[in-house]
């Protein structure tokens, strides 16, 4: 049996293939194990290649780098030249992108094996990944609860051993929520930091491709190799990136840590605040010294996303009409062909997300809702700066809550958006975050600790997330497969 295999980090395979005791065909054959056995009970591809020869036959035309052979899971909505790109929904069905975005040339040029197209919630809209066209994905750690969104296909992917690592994309936490939920590692990078060229945009000055992985090495790796300018993305950010892996394991002495304040109250799960308590006394401990930070409300930050995305996701997806993309149908009136292809092509969460936004920029309401919610992204980034002054990094729960039960807030899309509460003030304000596993529940479920830190610096949340990963096993735990639950769902 291979299946082990594909739990092993990018770093362990390596020495491994190094030291001749395997080859990337043996990693991908424990992927493939692995995707009979979980597969069929999580679903967390859209569609995946382990069955065509083209790609076990293309292992031996991987060019040498630091992936040569690792496979890995790709999520929908970054085009890959050649394979369907459908943002999981209907509306882009069938749609075969004719080049690669820049992060997967990045992956490729490096060695990277693309084994599948991850589920997704359809083009990045939700926390749950209940809202694609294509089903839902359940989470790996307890099959009735959900795995994160937006990216809980590529979490869910990783977390069962069908990939080794996969990209996600963070918009509002749709990297580092669903990291959370699986007991993974996801960075959300400084924006700017990886060029969005061949991401198809939801919300352009928000939208971050990130890395989720099994560890912070392989975290810090991998985020290493997609990061850089890119001439093609006007937003793409020439700051150099320093050797992440060179410091990584400097430990934190010299820092400070602020701690997030935040006035939740009783909606943060208890066992959250008190793995969060655990988190302060061991950076108490580690690090210079640990001050409260408070940022203001935060229930202002949601509102202000809430406004903003949606915005910006009504103006970039008018361009999926029926007639550049999309299924075209047969009519001479060309508002029917509008409104057929959209009500039938959109799913409910995308519809009403263009509805808001739609709403919010129209006139009358531009001043009163899209203007405000720009100031209160304004206020938050200078809260930021001026916390930044004093700490060196945040810390706070990647979410409120542990994994919740599927189709539990579908049908209350307020509730649903709570659960962002954590993840979305870093998404306005531009800086980069990193989840890591920060403990588990009583009932097994996985809990994520955040750490933000100052814009471009992803080498200092990096090494101190390393410093907490080396002083916990939580990274060492995985989700039992189908077979030892007895069958059960």
């Amino acid at each position: 049996m291979h299946s082990d295999l594909a739990y092993k980090t990018i770093h362990e395979l390596w020495d491994l293939m190094n030291n001749g005791l395997l080859d990337p065909q043996d990693i991908l054959e424990s992927c493939r194990e692995n995707n009979a056995l979980w597969e069929p009970e999580i679903h967390a591809f859209r569609e995946h290649y382990f069955s065509d020869v083209n790609v076990k036959a293309s292992l031996q035309f991987l060019p040498s780098g630091f992936l040569g052979g690792i496979p890995f899971a790709h999520k929908d909505n970054i085009s890959a030249k050649g394979f369907g790109t459908y943002c999981c929904s209907k509306i882009l069905d069938g749609y075969v992108p004719p080049y690669d975005a820049h992060a997967t040339e990045l992956l490729l040029a490096a060695g990277g094996l693309m084994i599948g197209r991850s589920n997704m919630d359809e083009f990045g809209m939700g926390s749950s990944t209940e809202f694609s066209a294509f089903g839902p994905t359940r989470n790996p750690w307890d099959t009735s609860k959900v795995p994160g969104g937006s990216s809980g296909g590529s979490a869910a992917a990783v977390a069962s051993g069908q990939a080794v690592f996969a990209t996600g994309t963070d918009t509002g936490g749709s990297v580092r929520q669903p990291a959370a939920f699986c007991n993974l590692v996801g960075l959300r990078p400084t924006y700017g930091r990886v060029s969005r060229y061949g991401l198809v945009a939801f919300a352009s000055s928000l939208d971050q491709i990130g890395p989720i992985c099994r560890d912070v090495h392989d975290c810090a790796l991998v985020f290493s190799i997609i990061a850089g300018h890119d001439p093609r993305d006007s937003t793409s950010n020439p700051t150099l990136l320093p050797d992440l892996l060179e410091t990584l394991d400097d430990g934190i002495e010299d820092l400070t840590v602020g701690f997030l304040v935040d006035d939740l109250g009783d909606a943060v799960d208890a066992e959250i605040r008190e793995k969060m308590d655990e988190w302060v006394g061991f950076f108490s401990v580690k690090s210079k010294g640990v001050l409260p930070i408070d940022l203001g409300s935060l229930k202002y930050a949601l509102s202000g996303y809430y406004i903003i995305a949606p915005s910006e996701a009504s103006s970039n997806l008018a361009r999926f009409d029926g007639i550049r993309y999309g299924p075209t149908i047969e009519t001479d009136d060309l508002g029917e062909l509008y409104k057929t292809t959209r009500a039938g092509g959109f799913g409910p969460e995308v519809k009403r997300r263009i509805m808001i936004g739609t709403f919010a920029l129209s006139s009358g309401y531009y001043d009163a809702y899209y203007l405000r919610a720009q100031k209160i992204r304004t206020r938050l980034k200078a809260k930021f700066d001026e916390a930044f002054k004093e700490v060196d990094i945040i810390i706070c729960p990647t979410s409120p809550e542990p994994p919740f039960p599927l189709a539990s807030k579908v049908d209350d899309p307020l509730k649903m958006y709570a659960s962002d509460y954590y993840v979305i003030p870093q998404a306005l304000a531009g800086v980069p975050a990193l989840s890591i596993p920060g403990g588990f529940t009583k009932n097994g479920l996985p809990i994520g600790l955040q750490i933000t830190g100052r814009a471009f610096d992803e080498a200092t949340i990096l090494r101190a997330g390393k410093a907490f990963e080396r002083e916990h096993d939580y990274i060492s735990k995985r989700p039992k497969p189908p077979a030892d639950k007895g069958g059960e769902n």
